[in-house]
């Protein structure tokens, strides 16, 4: 099979898919069983066109023509590769702690959700692999469309206001503010494909370059830069495998991924390291970083906690952008694969405490280590990569991050990147204490009660991703590292 046709079946097998769970609905043994065939065949499909990056080619296909000049194509690059292989492979982990959620939880309207499941997948695999701005925009916005059925997915009135504010943020940032800059980059620059070193550069002149990064970075609304962040708490209405899948697999990862798309292949790193206009984007992702974490110090309610949490981690993909230096750019890239790892176990655990205790407040876990051992040393794994201790994976993204930082002397970014870790352990390590060292001093509820086999094992899928990844960060310098020499 030609790396072209491997790239438009990479596309069709989770659409496939869908349909196959749709036409499955009455048999929901066999539905559980395609959905996870087609998320395995999705990951083969996608792994197997890695090598192909890796050793520097640039697969590519263009279908048809929108207008002359402008086609739906597709190309694979480092930075798409690395968020196809991510998202592939989370969505097996994340389709296995469906089921079990699912199951013991006894959620209505299965199908839908599953067939959601997959059409996100096939918008997230078009993002990664768009070959132009115009056909990533059209796959993030299908991206915002098939995941609002599964925000609203309880049918609850608080679920149908948070959809309202999903959408509303989503489709607003992205049709006001990032179409209107594609269409003024296609004037501009007459290309909107994603090139080496970027497509502005003498095409416009720096006030023109400086208004479309307030455009770009505002209208990416998925990015969760602050004030327009309010869709990913609102969100959390949904259930856990949801929430996973928004924080760590497909949308908020398509955000901060389109960001680097943008600021290496449209502005490039040098053009806008060189913009007199574009400071504002640093101060902006610092600000995210740290006021979101010291909000989610405050939240009770796990979920919350760790949805502030994941949107103070998306700004360190967006500052590594905006720092618009080789190692800033590649700690951006792999903090991408890093907490993509990290907050998904964090998510798996929270469900899985929600399905074996019941329990959804930080307040109501005293002892829940006793009973849940297992998840609750899951957590531990997340927590501690995420706050960016050895041994796991974000010390790597956080390390390049604050090179990146030195390397523009960017002295107050690197007190920003050291402060906000403190702020993580702030927020992640009380609900560890609770946990295994409650007041009491023993046990609220003695005996053992983890949640179900196909959660349990996703959940350490997931924790052991996020140690693997600092034993081998290879994995991700291998594709990562050629972002930062781009020119």
């Amino acid at each position: 099979m030609s790396h072209a046709a491997q790239i438009l079946a990479a596309l069709a097998v989770p659409i496939a898919g869908a349909f196959l769970i749709w036409a499955t609905a009455r048999r929901p043994l066999l539905q559980e069983v395609v959905s996870v065939v087609t998320a395995v065949a999705l990951f083969g499909l996608v792994l197997s066109l890695a090598p192909a990056v890796a050793a520097g080619g640039a697969p590519r296909v263009a279908l048809f023509d929108i207008v002359p000049g402008l086609p739906i194509a597709f190309a694979l690059e480092p930075l798409g590769m690395l968020f196809a292989l991510i998202a592939s492979f989370l969505w097996i982990a994340t389709t296995v702690y469906s089921i079990g959620y699912v199951r013991a939880n006894k959620e209505e309207h299965r199908t839908r959700y599953y067939v959601c499941f997959a059409a996100a997948l096939a918008s997230a695999i078009g993002v990664a692999f768009a070959g132009n701005m115009f056909t990533l925009f059209l796959f993030y916005e299908a991206l915002t469309l098939s995941t609002y059925p599964l925000v609203t997915h309880s049918g609850t009135e608080e679920a149908r206001r948070a959809g309202r504010t999903y959408l509303g943020i989503l489709l607003s940032t992205s049709i006001v503010l990032q179409l209107f800059a594609i269409l003024w980059t296609w004037v501009e620059a007459g290309t909107l494909d994603f090139q080496m070193g970027g497509i502005l550069a003498g095409a416009v002149s720096e006030r023109t370059a400086a208004v479309l990064l307030v455009l770009y970075m505002f209208g990416i609304g998925k990015a969760a830069l602050m004030p327009l962040h309010g869709w990913l708490p609102a969100a959390m209405v949904a259930p856990t495998p949801v929430s996973a899948l928004l924080h760590a697999v497909a949308v908020v990862k398509a955000g901060v991924f389109t960001v680097l798309k943008v600021i290496v292949y449209i502005f490039g790193i040098d053009f806008l390291r060189g913009m007199a206009g574009s400071e504002w984007l640093i101060a902006v992702a610092s600000t995210t970083i740290v006021i979101a974490s010291l909000i989610a110090l405050r939240q009770d309610d796990l979920k919350r906690r760790l949805a502030y949490s994941t949107v103070s981690q998306l700004s360190y993909v967006v500052l590594g952008g905006a720092l618009a230096t080789s190692a800033g750019v590649v700690g951006g890239a792999m903090h991408i694969a890093t907490h993509a790892f990290g907050k998904i176990t964090l998510f798996f655990c929270a469900g899985a405490i929600y399905t074996a205790a019941h329990k959804r407040l930080v307040s109501e876990l005293d002892g829940i280590g006793y009973r849940m051992p297992v998840t609750m040393g899951a957590f531990a794994v997340g927590a501690l990569g995420l706050i960016g201790l050895p041994p796991f994976a974000a010390l790597w993204s956080k390390w390049y991050l604050v090179a990146g930082a030195d390397e523009g002397s960017h002295i107050a970014v690197i007190a920003v990147l050291l402060g906000s870790s403190l702020l993580n352990a702030l927020y992640f390590v009380p609900i560890l204490v609770r946990a295994f060292f409650p007041a009491s001093g023993m046990p609220v509820t003695p005996g053992r009660a983890e949640a179900p086999w196909p959660i349990l094992a996703a959940t350490l899928v997931a924790a052991l991703g996020t140690a693997a990844l600092f034993f081998y960060p290879q994995a991700l310098l291998t594709l990562v590292e050629p972002l930062g020499a781009i020119r």
